[in-house]
Formats: C-alpha cells, structure tokens, sequence
C-alpha cells in the first residue's frame, strides 16, 4: 500500500511535469530536482528536534511505568475494559499493555505507541479462538488506535517549533476537542457493530462523567472570544505538558524509582525510534516536495477549491486537506504534508492550524491495520475498516469545525 502511494506521488508529479513542459516551462525541470534536495535537508534539520523530542518523552514515560502508573490505570480502567472487552480475563497482561499504549497515544507518541501496541495485540491474539480473522477485543482495540485519542500532541508542537512559530501549543484545544469526536463515533461504530451495551452502569459510569465534564468545558470555551481561546489553549497546554512531566517526576519520586538512570533507560529507547524513522520521512518528503513543486498538488486543490466555492462556502480550509486525504495510508505522509503546508502558506495560517488539528485528531488507518493486523496474521479485518474510517472522517469534519471556531 505504502510502495504504490509513494510511487505514484512521483508518477503523478511526472506527468503534471510533462504537461507544464509542453505548456513552454523548461524551468519545470528544474524546479522539482531542487525540491528533492531541499526537503531532505528538512528532514534532517526536523530529525534533529525529533531526536531530542522522542528521547526526552519516552525517558519520562519509562519513569511513569517503573513507577506502577500503568498498572494504577490498568486497575482503574479494568471495569470498563470489562465490559467493552468481555473475552478478556480480568488481570490479563493485554490490558496493562493496552493501557500503555493509550499512554503514549495520549501523549501524541504515535511512533513509540506502535511497538507497545504491537505487543498488546499479540497478546490479544492468545486469547483469539482464530488464526485468520480478527477478534471483537482487537477490533476495539485497533479502531481506538485508529481514532488517535491525543490528550498532549507533543509532535504537533514539535513540528511547529521547528517552523518557527511563537506559540507552538496554539492548536492544544483544537486537537482535544477533534480526536474527542473521532474517539467518541469510532467507540460507539464498534460497538453498534458488535452489540456492546455501552448504556450499562458501569460504562456509564466512566463516559457520562467525561461528557459532563467535555461538554461543561465546551460551554465554557464559547463564553470567549477567538483571541481569549487562543490564549487559553496555549496556557492550558504548556501547564498540561509540565504537569505531566512533574507528576511522572514526584510519582517516582515516592515509589523509589532511580528517576534519572530510568529516565536514561527509555531515552535510549527513544534515540533508536527517531533514527529509525529518517529514511521514512526523508523518502515521503520528497515525494511531497516533486509534487508540489510539479504543480499537480495545486491542480488538485484548485479542483476542489472550485467545487466549495461553488457551494458558497469559506475555502480557507482546502489548503490544509493533502494532511486529511493522506493521512488514511500513510502518517509520514501526511506529517510531509503538514510540514509543507506550514512552509507554503505559514506555520500560522488558517490552512497550518487546520492540517495541525488533523494530524493531531486522526490516525493512518490502513496503515495501523496493516502494521496490527499484519503482526499476528490477521487477513480478515471484519468491520474494523469501516468503523476506523468512520471515526477518521468524524475527526477531520470535527477538525475544520473547531478551527473555524477558534481561528476563523
């Protein structure tokens, strides 16, 4: 899937190519051999901060789990996941595993969430009476995955420091309410799908609560103005993204955990998954890059720029879905995608801030079916598909509704 993306992003910038040079631009050539170099020495200079980025939170995440807070989650959550996933036994080491992996999801550490997640599905495939098809418990659990429930974007803020921006936790608000939305519509599509009584007291009893306190929130957000909300999103994020850190820090603290040789640890874990991942972004990159420079992206994008405009609508959001229609196949894509929008149209335009909540509130769909599904043998996915695209959709609509209400 990912070899037939990646090359027809080169297939299709070809052919626009040779319709521009026909058309009598010569310099067509040139321009988009100067692209390939150009974003690969933006993929290093972006690998330098995601170095330091991936090491630093994978360091505090090894203190938070020698700490037992994973265990403490997997406890408390433990009734829920009861319910949600009734074929697995209380006290399994699936749903520690799980839980962990939510962790890392919630933190936006899409790429060290995917070796725990991994790990999880195996072991939820000892408990799958089949080889080939896929269980209700990893249905679930994948399409979660799918509908990317960041509570801390870490990456996105990352991504727009390295562009430069004042503020790069502006789109903290945004992000929570968007993957709140894809979160919510992939839960309530899997459990439609395989009858879940998510009205049972217990299930109540943990998401009433977080509506109550997710719709009280919301009240609260439209007293502001857009100025106001920018403001207090970026406030509430960097004292979230602190408060995190220094209660993983004092939770140590009181276990007796060797904070710093811990912290060492999962750094080291964190320094093998960021340089594991240049040749992947170097690649999308530059694909990205010949693309836009061929001028076929812009093609694309005038087409349905037409269309919205067509239908009396604002188009300011058009720039910022290549993050949205790529996102499904391919997260190094889509961060490619992302990455260059804040460099055409400014790190923050209405079209970054857009691609941002995107990239923070979905997830690669097909990718992590492929990457989970893939690492036990699973070929019949059954309706995880379906529900996964469903809450991705449900992510992206969200998206361009909240940042119309906070930035429009």
């Amino acid at each position: 899937m990912l070899n037939g993306l990646w090359l027809s992003f080169f297939l299709v910038a070809c052919v626009a190519g040779l319709v521009r040079w026909w058309g009598g631009e010569p310099e067509i050539w040139a321009a988009m051999v100067e692209s390939l170099f150009t974003m690969a020495k933006l993929s290093v200079d972006i690998m330098l901060l995601l170095f330091g980025t991936l090491t630093l939170w994978l360091g505090f995440l090894k203190i938070a789990e020698k700490a037992g807070l994973v265990d403490v989650l997997a406890q408390l959550l433990g009734p829920l996941f009861a319910k949600l996933m009734p074929d697995v036994p209380r006290g399994h080491p699936a749903l520690g595993l799980i839980t962990l992996n939510f962790a890392a999801n919630g933190l936006g550490l899409d790429n060290a969430a995917t070796p725990i997640g991994l790990k999880a599905m195996r072991s939820l495939q000892d408990l799958n009476p089949s080889e080939n098809a896929a269980s209700n418990a990893q249905i679930l659990f994948l399409v979660l995955n799918a509908s990317s429930l960041t509570l801390l974007p870490v990456s996105i803020f990352m991504y727009r420091a390295q562009q430069g921006a004042p503020d790069p936790t502006l789109v903290f608000l945004p992000i929570l309410l968007a993957t709140s939305a894809s979160s919510l519509v992939g839960l309530l599509s899997v459990a439609f799908m395989q009858r879940l009584k998510v009205w049972h007291p217990v299930v109540l009893a943990y998401l009433v609560p977080c509506a109550l306190v997710l719709g009280l929130f919301m009240a609260f957000l439209a007293t502001l103005s857009a100025t106001a909300l920018a403001s207090f999103s970026s406030l509430l994020g960097n004292l979230t993204l602190f408060g995190i850190i220094m209660s993983f820090m004092l939770l140590g603290m009181v276990r007796k955990v060797p904070v710093y040789e811990t912290f060492v640890e999962g750094a080291k874990e964190g320094f093998q998954v960021a340089k594991d991942l240049l040749p992947y972004l170097i690649a999308m990159l530059c694909a990205v890059g010949v693309l836009r420079a061929s001028g076929a992206l812009e093609f694309g994008l005038n087409g349905i720029r037409w269309l919205v405009e067509w239908l009396h609508w604002d188009t300011r959001f058009v720039d910022a879905l290549p993050t949205a229609l790529v996102k499904p196949f391919s997260g190094s894509a889509a961060r490619a995608m992302l990455i260059e929008t804040m460099q055409s149209q400014g790190v923050d335009s209405f079209a970054a801030l857009v691609a941002a909540t995107i990239q923070g509130s979905t997830e690669t769909t097909f990718y992590v079916l492929a990457v989970y599904f893939g690492a036990v043998g699973i070929k019949r996915a059954r309706h995880a598909v379906g529900c996964a695209l469903l809450a991705e959709l449900a992510g992206v609509l969200a998206a361009i509704a909240v940042c119309y209400w906070f930035f429009g």
